[in-house]
């Protein structure tokens, strides 16, 4: 099996970005230890901070992989054109957040990406991107 998981704009920060609310691991060091605990998965990955960077790693998804696991950052709340990007792949998307949104700013409690996504995981931490890697494992 063959998972992509995608992060938007800032991500690239954790471990420094506001680590009250997104914790003190960088991302990289978390991929690691992802790949350790599922070895019989390729997990590949892509950050970008640019939205059609995002869009076109979306599409070169498509038939590549049995599943993205999508942390949009605040593309989630903003972006119809990733919105459209996952509607038109055949590959399923599991949104992911690892703050709770709906707890946060008023702003953030709308998702334009989660009626094109399979489900969303939010609120567990860095334990999000487990979550939704699990859930294609689960099927």
């Amino acid at each position: 099996m063959k998972i992509l998981i995608v992060n938007g704009p800032n991500l690239n920060l954790l471990g420094k970005r506001e680590p009250g609310i997104y914790g003190n691991r960088t991302f990289e060091d978390y991929l690691a230890d992802l790949r350790k605990e599922f070895p019989e998965i390729t997990i590949d990955y892509f950050q970008s901070n640019i939205e059609g960077e995002i869009i076109n790693a979306l599409h070169a998804a498509d038939g590549s992989y049995e599943g993205v696991v999508l942390n949009a950052g605040a593309y989630t709340h903003t972006s119809i054109a990733i919105a459209d990007a996952i509607g038109g792949i055949s590959v399923p998307v599991v949104e992911i957040h690892i703050s709770c949104i709906l707890s946060r700013e008023p702003f953030r409690h709308v998702s334009l990406i989660a009626p094109k996504c399979i489900g969303s995981i939010m609120g567990f931490g860095l334990q999000s991107y487990k979550l939704g890697i699990l859930s294609f494992v689960c099927k």
